[in-house]
Order: structure tokens, then C-alpha cells, then sequence
């Protein structure tokens, strides 16, 4: 049970990283216009976020589909999500209500995500974040079966 949970959580997370950073790097130019939306960073930093987010969430993804360096890219995830749930929380705060730009292709109409609801989403990628670090620590400590 908990190797299938741990597989499962693993497998989803790498899947939605992996989606994420690739539509994300496939135009990173519009990708800094959602990074500017914000309104958190400088000017400049929009595009460095926008240049270097996606290939890190894509390593991190190849990394938990490929079952290697796994707490590594954990920790990495865990944070990135940390600083995206308290700029969702900064939006909210402020009162702007901007498409969260994370999982359509730029300019896609229609497509957008509030900042409630990815907020809610992310308190459940944090969710399986943990399953699967926790999980991770149990099963390389308990022996193998057979």
C-alpha cells in the first residue's frame, strides 16, 4: 500500500512538473508577461524567473519520473511551491485577480486558472509533496519484501 501511494504521488508530481515547465519554456517571453503580472519583481527578474523556472521543473520532474535524487528535488519543489502559494496569497491580499499562468499555453484565452484555485491546487501538490516525502524516508529504511 504505501509503495503504491509512494509511486503514485511520485509519478503525479513528475507529470505535472514536467507539463508545467514545458509549456512554460516552449515561450518564455509570454511567460515573463505572467511572471510581471504579479507585480512582486523587478522588471529584469521577470525574465530571469521566466528563462530558469521552467528547466528547473523540468529536472525535478525527470528526476521523480526516473525515481533518482527524489529528496533533492522534493526540497527544490517544496520551496518553489512555498514562494508560489505566498505570491498567490500576496494577489489575493492586494485584490488582483490575474490567470496564475501555469499550466496553458501563453495566449490561450479561456484557459485561466484564479488565483483561489490554483492556491487550492497547490495546498494539494504540497499534499502529495510530503506523501511522497515521507513515503520515500519509510521505504528506504523498512527492508524489502520477499
Amino acid at each position: 500500500m504505501k509503495r503504491g501511494l509512494y509511486h503514485f504521488c511520485r509519478l503525479l508530481l513528475a507529470g505535472v512538473f514536467l507539463y508545467a515547465g514545458y509549456l512554460k519554456g516552449s515561450d518564455p517571453v509570454a511567460f515573463a508577461g505572467q511572471v510581471a503580472a504579479y507585480q512582486v519583481l523587478p522588471y529584469a527578474f521577470n525574465y530571469l524567473v521566466a528563462a530558469t523556472l521552467p528547466f528547473v521543473e523540468l529536472l525535478c520532474g525527470v528526476l521523480l519520473l526516473i525515481n533518482q535524487r527524489v529528496r533533492p528535488a522534493l526540497v527544490v519543489l517544496f520551496g518553489l511551491n512555498t514562494v508560489f502559494m505566498i505570491a498567490l496569497m500576496s494577489l489575493l491580499l492586494r485584490g488582483l485577480d490575474i490567470d496564475c499562468g501555469c499550466f496553458h499555453p501563453a495566449g490561450e484565452e479561456g484557459t485561466g486558472t484564479s488565483p483561489q484555485m490554483a492556491l487550492l491546487r497547490d495546498l494539494g501538490l504540497m499534499v502529495a509533496i510530503l506523501v511522497t516525502w515521507v513515503l520515500r524516508e519509510k521505504l528506504t529504511r523498512e527492508p524489502a519484501d520477499g
